[in-house]
Parts: C-alpha cells; sequence; structure tokens
C-alpha cells in the first residue's frame, strides 16, 4: 500500500500544478490538508473513492473560508466519521489574541473537524485517519491526537496522516508561548517531539519519517503518516518540490 499526505496551503498558487502530481501520483491513498473549496471540485472529477469534511472556518480579511480535508482512494470506501474538536477562542490568553491580530499570517479559527474512513485493501477493512491538528500549544494538539485515537478500531489496522503542527526547533518554539503555552513549551524546543513519540508508541503506532522536515520554515516534521505495527515498512520519503505550498508532500510504502 502507498500511502501520500500533503498540506496543500489553502493560498496555494500553483493549484493545476499540485493537481497534476496527485493525478501522477502512483498512490493507494492520498490524505489532503487544507484544499480550498474549488480544488475539492476538481478531486471530486477523479474516478476515486473520496471522503471529505469542512476542516475549519478561517476569519480573513475577505470573510470567512472554509477549508476542506480529504482522503481519495483508489479502493472502496466502506465507512467514513468526522472528529469534531471544540472551540479554544474564547480560552486564549490575551496575548495571543493581540498576536493573531497583528500577525496577517494568523487568523481566527472555527469549526475545526477531522476525518477516517474504513477503505477496503485486498479484502482487508483499514481505518485511514486524516488529521490537522491546531497550531496553537502542544497540550491542545495532544488533546485532539488523543480525540482522535479514541475513535480507532481494534478489529482494523490503523493509518493516521496528517498535518500535525508539532514544532521542534528553536527558532520556532515561541509560537507554543505566543498560541497560548507556557514558557516551558517555548524554552524546552524538543519536549513535545518526545512526548508525542512516546504516546505513538503507546498507541503502537510506527513514524517511518522520524526526524525528517517536512516543513522548511519550522524545521520540524509537520506532516505524518504513522501506521499500526501489523504493517511493515518498505520505504518512506519527502518530495523535494513543495508545489506551492510551505509543506512537502511525503509518502510511505507498506505491505
Amino acid at each position: 500500500m502507498k500511502i501520500y499526505s500533503w498540506n496543500i496551503l489553502f493560498r496555494n498558487r500553483e493549484l493545476d500544478r499540485a493537481f497534476e502530481f496527485i493525478t501522477e501520483s502512483d498512490f493507494d491513498v492520498f490524505c489532503l490538508q487544507e484544499v480550498p473549496e474549488v480544488f475539492l471540485k476538481r478531486l471530486q472529477t477523479l474516478p476515486y473513492s473520496i471522503a471529505f469534511r469542512t476542516e475549519r472556518e478561517l476569519h480573513v480579511k475577505e470573510g470567512p473560508i472554509e477549508n476542506y480535508i480529504v482522503i481519495l482512494t483508489k479502493h472502496p470506501i466502506t465507512a467514513e466519521g468526522e472528529i469534531s474538536h471544540e472551540d479554544y477562542w474564547s480560552l486564549l490568553p490575551l496575548r495571543t489574541r493581540f498576536f493573531i491580530h497583528l500577525m496577517p499570517l494568523f487568523t481566527k479559527i472555527e469549526s475545526r473537524k477531522d476525518l477516517y474512513a474504513d477503505i477496503t485493501f485486498h479484502g482487508k477493512s483499514v481505518r485511514v485517519f486524516n488529521l490537522h491538528l491546531i497550531l496553537m500549544h502542544p497540550g491542545l494538539r495532544l488533546k485532539e491526537f488523543e480525540t482522535a485515537m479514541a475513535e480507532r478500531d481494534a478489529s482494523r489496522p490503523t493509518i493516521v496522516c496528517g498535518d500535525f503542527n508539532i514544532l521542534e526547533a528553536p527558532h520556532i518554539t515561541v509560537l507554543n508561548w505566543l498560541l497560548g503555552g507556557r514558557v516551558s513549551d517555548a524554552a524546552l524546543y524538543n519536549r513535545e517531539r518526545m512526548h508525542i513519540e512516546k504516546r505513538f508508541v503507546e498507541h503502537e503506532l510506527a513514524n517511518p519519517l522520524r526526524n525528517a522536515i517536512t516543513h522548511p520554515i519550522s524545521r520540524s516534521q509537520l506532516d505524518h503518516i504513522l501506521v499500526s505495527h501489523t504493517f511493515s515498512i518498505k520505504n518512506a520519503s519527502v518530495f523535494p518540490d513543495s508545489i506551492g505550498s510551505d509543506h512537502h508532500p511525503i509518502r510511505v510504502e507498506i505491505e
């Protein structure tokens, strides 16, 4: 099974190239985050099974816009479900609200959801999660990850894809404090990675791309494809071309 995951970036200006990349990729499962509505409509024209949900509502200067989280697969989807997350805005400290107000790259986010789908692959059912964990602070990201993992089905092998927004380099973890965390969340820059990797182990999930950089600005592994121990990992890679996004597509092949 060949699995791809990519945060396409909702402001991606190279959507034609992105569409070509997806259609020419040899995938069994392709998970996408931050999909704009116009691109979702193009994906729906492809001869694949598709599951999607409204991922979030962004409050930008032009008004509220919706992004979508998408699972594409060349195999039958037998069931799907959404994972809803609470609205954290009222819980954020004043420094965070002030920072978001000042910085054009950040915005108020509402109506956040993640997605899972059960896919039949060679006669077996596999549950695939597509997550986009919140860019706030480690405590909220971990809470959202555990909320998603509560939807695991012990009778099915598991694949977990998505942008986890885990910051692990000293130049970027100041965002953990600015976005509502503690000073230690910024100063102890590798603590979140160490903690989340322990949770992966406890959930019996392997992270084949650990230590890879999938987001050059943060110099971190934001993007993940986790697989349960029922699979063996053949190879894993990060594509060199980000194709108009700030994230690089990633790929894992398992058997």
